[in-house]
């Protein structure tokens, strides 16, 4: 990924971490770098793939998993449900306030650009639900688009 800061997004995730009373362990720290570095959601096999490389000891998928949940516990990754994939949140070093993220999915090359919604947005959308007789248990929205690379 271009212009991208990793030692930077990496201090910030660990300080976020510790914030929150969590520690960013070497482990959970390279997972995220892989994320990052990739700029591209990968799946946890792939994550794996990619630790197992780079790694002196192997690490079963099984572990990749729960350091991925942890990492989007902390809102560090994201999981795109709609591929079964994760990628790093886009917004870890910015300071500014987030907003409900949105994923922007390109049907033909896959790129993903996270972008933020506003709160008022979900919670209509949510207020919709209801009426239906149901309840809205996740916000983050995957919209199926072109990027303009590809259309």
């Amino acid at each position: 990924m271009p212009d991208i800061d990793v030692n930077r997004i990496l201090t910030r995730a660990d300080q976020l971490c510790s914030g929150a009373g969590v520690r960013l362990t070497e482990k959970r720290k390279r997972i995220l770098e892989l994320l990052v570095e990739s700029g591209v959601p990968l799946s946890a096999y792939e994550v794996a793939e990619a630790y197992n490389r780079s790694a002196e000891t192997s690490m079963p998928a099984m572990s990749v998993y729960r350091i991925l949940d942890f990492l989007a516990s902390e809102q560090l990754v994201h999981k795109l449900a709609s591929h079964n994939k994760y990628i790093a949140c886009a917004h870890i070093a910015c300071d500014h306030p987030h907003r409900i993220p949105q994923f922007l999915i390109c049907r033909k090359c896959k790129a993903v650009k996270e972008i933020g919604i506003e709160k008022s947005l979900v919670d209509n959308l949510s207020r919709q639900v209801s009426k239906a007789g149901y309840t809205l248990l996740d916000s983050p929205l995957e919209l199926d688009c072109l990027c303009e690379n590809c259309s």
